[in-house]
């Protein structure tokens, strides 16, 4: 007897035999057609490519040529680019400058941060910076703190102008001399009448005004009833709201400070905590051409960063990697439209599809963003085929295992068995990477779909039935 699943893995192979390019008013994977029946949502807001990435042919295409929001997929084009143009083993630095002796560990003058971009300074690295400044002897600063990070020209930002959410993490702007991604955690523990709230990292300079009280009620609600608001000046937040005394500890992460202020609070109470002696205060500068650094702090290399970026979703250093593009291939300062361009000539450079391209900031967090899955897929086979092809597919989520797709596909034979990129917003989904089916085949696959409330359930119950067809090529 042939069971149901066989029967319909049948009948597409009957219409659509394997290998040949299918027309996309002839065929869907009758799994895929079942969910978009079932959930009514129209045939036309999907559109899918699949190549063989053996032969070069189609094996699926629907709608292919018609440009969409990819949401985050679209960091696959910016981390690929960052892997060709600057290699896998390119590594960020922040240099060090002293300007003054140093006296009996006492340094008689300023110390000088010139950042060039790192995207992933974040506390623990912050710490190991500053290990390694006091290693060179310095335990006191007598003057300030002084800031360069000309390196990027980050213009005229609205963090709220996404989504109107200012205080997220993904909003944060770039910035040459990014630390920690200018976020706090904030840790909610009910107290008795009170919720007691503490930062991580500890910055004295951020004021925190705690208004919140406790009710008797279960562990839920958003933000578990906690409202968050930010000052003009960014340097104080105010909790208010009634916190459920049924939770034991609750975690928040939001931005705060501007970019300065925050570096200059987390040097701080990293330089104390580890005994160092500094009272000053901080400016922002330009560091004199042709200074010696005191020492250069490297960041990890780029192959690691990507992995990042892409397993994670990491909006903000996505952009990072953008502006470095733009200040490494175009001179500094590093600007958003200079890596645009430099993204666009090497489109053009590598014969690669551009006409329907709309990158915009390089991460996928845009409505205006637009690539059809066609394009995108040109540049999954072309990464293919380059020496680089092994860090670039590491950088994707493993199927079932890790980053975004660690609690998707678990108990299901795709398990391990594709590396892709995911993307969602309000009324998108997107998946794009690499798929090896039970045969041995291996494919690049691409499925967009913008469409209303897609992102609740149905476009994942798509991307789904679409890979377990492709799995069983």
């Amino acid at each position: 007897m042939i069971d149901r699943r066989s029967l319909a893995l049948f009948v597409v192979l009957l219409v659509a035999p394997s290998g040949a390019a299918l027309a996309e008013d002839d065929f869907l994977p009758v799994g895929v057609r079942s969910v978009l029946d079932v959930r009514k949502v129209p045939d036309d807001t999907l559109s899918i490519y699949v190549e063989d990435l053996e032969s070069g042919d189609a094996v699926l295409e629907w709608f292919p040529d018609e440009p969409r929001n990819p949401a985050s997929t679209m960091k696959l084009l910016t981390t690929l680019v960052a892997l060709d143009v600057l290699g896998p083993a390119y590594r960020w630095k922040t240099d060090v400058y002293a300007l003054g002796d140093i006296v009996d560990g006492r340094l008689e003058g300023d110390l000088l941060l010139k950042g060039y971009g790192d995207p992933f300074l974040v506390t623990e690295r912050a710490w190991q910076l500053l290990r390694r400044i006091r290693h060179e002897g310095i335990d006191e600063i007598a003057g300030d703190l002084l800031l360069d990070d000309s390196w990027f020209d980050i213009g005229d930002y609205d963090p709220g102008a996404f989504d109107k959410q200012p205080l997220r993490a993904y909003n944060v702007a770039p910035n040459a001399l990014l630390m920690n991604f200018k976020v706090v955690r904030y840790w909610f523990e009910p107290d008795g009448s009170a919720v007691a709230v503490r930062l991580d990292p500890p910055l004295d300079n951020l004021r925190v005004d705690n208004r919140l009280s406790v009710r008797n009620g279960y562990c839920g609600g958003y933000q578990r009833g906690i409202t968050v608001t930010l000052n003009d000046d960014m340097d104080e937040v105010t909790f208010s709201g009634r916190f459920p005394n049924r939770c034991r500890r609750y975690a928040m992460d939001r931005t705060a400070l501007t970019h300065n202020e925050f570096a200059y609070g987390l040097f701080r109470a990293l330089w104390e905590e580890s005994g160092g002696v500094f009272e000053g205060s901080w400016r922002n500068v330009t560091a004199n051409e042709g200074a010696e650094p005191l020492l250069s702090f490297e960041s990890p290399p780029l192959n690691e960063v990507i992995a990042r970026v892409n397993k994670h979703s990491n909006n903000v250093m996505a952009r990072q990697v953008l502006y470095t593009l733009a200040a490494e291939q175009l001179g500094a300062p590093g600007t958003e439209s200079g890596g645009r361009e430099v993204i666009e000539q090497w489109l053009e450079d590598n014969g690669l599809q551009t006409g329907a391209i709309v990158l915009e900031n390089g991460a996928g967090l845009s409505r205006e963003a637009r690539i059809t899955p066609k394009a995108l897929a040109s540049l999954l086979t072309f990464a293919w085929q380059q020496p680089y092809m092994p860090e670039f597919l590491a950088s994707m989520s493993l199927s079932g295992l890790d980053g975004t797709l660690r609690r998707r596909f678990r108990n299901t034979e795709l398990v391990g068995k594709a590396h892709l990129k995911t993307g969602s917003l309000d009324h998108v989904t997107a998946i794009a990477g690499y798929l090896q089916s039970r045969s041995g085949r291996r494919f690049a696959v691409v499925a967009l779909q913008n469409h209303e409330d897609i992102h609740r359930g149905p476009g994942e119950e798509v991307q789904e039935a679409l890979l377990r067809w492709l799995y069983e090529q």
